[in-house]
């Protein structure tokens, strides 16, 4: 039968029209979200029961409960301790995917990320759905939010033995470590991630910037080869970075890929799971985690995405290795040539400090210790004085006793500071208390300690002929006559 051209032509029109409703019908392809979609996602979904990163396994068990009509909810075991550990399932492709976070109890970052993102799926009726619709048809997921719940408990990395459960994959000694591994061999996900925290002083090598999120594509030999399953977790990774370098450019590290006989990571990787790990570290001005939890929210959203739509196999493994790799070498303070007086000679000398939490109940101060002296120039700080004609100075406690830190004003801890006194003395107050004053507080001690020596705590005055011009307190640097407003995390010592 011979066809018209008129019939061609209206042929292709309705192919055209299909084509484009298909289009509109399906919005999210195997295109990369949009920030702008990640970030409205997140916006209306993020779950405001969790305002802090130190909450507990009773916390987060009514927001567990919450969605399991949407979620099928399974108790996997018990921790030593006795604390349940839960998965959540969602979605019904054919793509499986693990996502398990706070294998160490402090690194819990993705753990709230995750609890946004429950919310996400289980959401419905605007924008989002064709996101949703092509996630459930095309994914089953197995979520294990909190797998170190005794850690969290005490927000410390190991569990109630005293184990790393990161180093637990092969002996099981550890009964959550046996439970991440039955999960893994009864689930058999195509893809894993792998949610961690690092420390805050990681940067992206040769460069001042923190390595905010660090990736990695475990290897699953020594010889850190490349085959199907560790490439697959590569280019999602690039995906994941492409987000990533426009909310925060140079911000992202690579880890070092030599193989860990004993780590989940490896080992999961070895069993055939594409893993994913994601590790939390710093964003200067967010010491909670707030705006890296949004950030963990973004990146698993298009992950799973591009799992679910295929699309990292548009990334290449050579845009993974391109990735820089992190280093270690941020600081929160950098004094430079610092005059210090050893046997009647003055030597110029600089310092790294570092301030590191100390954790307490329902909460955490600071301590601040010399990490290194000498020749700094490799470091990186937050914050770096040029203290050239500058000298090392010691400070005093001040004489008279107050009753109790309420007696005492940031003024007046500024006044005592000018004056040479480093430390106040209280008769009443609790060790490890913590208080917010620029000054050091003693209850239990009429002394502290202080110096400019590796390990010492940097507590101590830079003076010009004689005259006070900063003070280090506890780590904190303190311009006497300019003093800026900041945070301070002290406890009475």
């Amino acid at each position: 039968m011979k066809i018209s051209r008129a019939s061609h032509v209206s042929i292709f029109l309705l192919f055209c029209f299909l084509l484009t409703s298909y289009k509109t019908a399906n919005k999210y392809t195997n295109e990369p979200l949009s920030i702008e979609t990640l970030e409205a996602a997140y916006k209306k979904y993020k779950e405001a029961a969790i305002t802090n990163r130190r909450f507990k396994h009773a916390d987060l068990q009514p927001l567990i409960q919450k969605h399991s009509q949407e979620f099928k909810v399974e108790v996997l075991g018990e921790s030593i301790d006795h604390r349940s550990i839960s998965s959540m399932d969602w979605g019904n492709g054919k793509t499986k995917v693990m996502l398990w976070s706070q294998m160490h109890g402090n690194e819990s970052t993705a753990t709230m990320a995750l609890f946004d993102l429950f919310n996400f799926l289980e959401g419905s009726g605007d924008e989002f759905d064709p996101i949703r619709n092509t996630l459930k048809e095309n994914l089953e997921i197995k979520f294990i939010p909190l797998i170190n719940p005794d850690g969290a408990e005490a927000f410390k990395r190991r569990n109630s033995l005293d184990i790393d459960l990161n180093r637990d994959a092969i002996s099981q000694i550890s009964p959550e470590a046996i439970i991440l591994k039955k999960a893994r061999d009864d689930f058999e996900p195509e893809f894993g991630f792998n949610l961690h925290d690092q420390q805050v002083y990681y940067n992206v090598e040769g460069t001042p910037k923190q390595a905010t999120i660090s990736v990695l594509a475990p290897a699953y030999n020594y010889a850190t080869d490349v085959n199907d399953v560790r490439e697959k977790a590569m280019q999602t990774i690039v995906g994941m970075n492409q987000v990533l370098q426009q909310v925060i450019p140079g911000q992202v590290g690579k880890y070092d890929d030599a193989f860990e006989p004993r780590a989940f990571g490896d080992n999961i990787t070895k069993w055939g799971t594409s893993t994913i790990l994601i590790e939390s570290g710093g964003y200067w001005g967010d010491p909670d985690k707030q705006y890296i939890r949004q950030l963990n929210f973004m990146i698993i959203l298009e992950a799973l995405h591009e799992i679910a739509t295929k699309g990292y196999e548009s990334y290449t493994t050579e845009q993974y290795f391109a990735i820089p790799d992190n280093d270690s070498k941020l600081v929160d303070l950098l004094i430079n040539e610092m005059q210090v007086n050893v046997n009647g000679k003055k030597y110029p000398i600089d310092l790294v400090i570092r301030r590191r939490e100390s954790e307490i109940p329902n909460g955490y101060y600071v301590s601040g210790s010399i990490d290194d002296l000498g020749d700094m120039q490799v470091y990186f700080a937050r914050e770096t004085l040029d203290a050239s004609g500058l000298e090392f100075t010691e400070g005093k406690v001040y004489e008279t006793t107050f009753n109790s830190i309420e007696d005492l004003t940031e003024e007046k801890a500024l006044e005592l500071l000018k004056e040479g006194f480093l430390a106040v003395k209280i008769k009443s107050g609790m060790p490890k208390e913590v208080h917010h004053l620029p000054i050091l507080v003693l209850k239990s001690t009429d002394t502290f300690s202080g110096g400019w020596t590796t390990g010492s705590a940097p507590n101590f005055y830079l003076s010009k002929n004689g005259n006070l011009k900063y003070a280090l307190v506890n780590g904190y640097l303190i311009d006497l006559e300019n003093p800026k407003d900041e945070l301070f995390m002290q406890p009475i010592y």
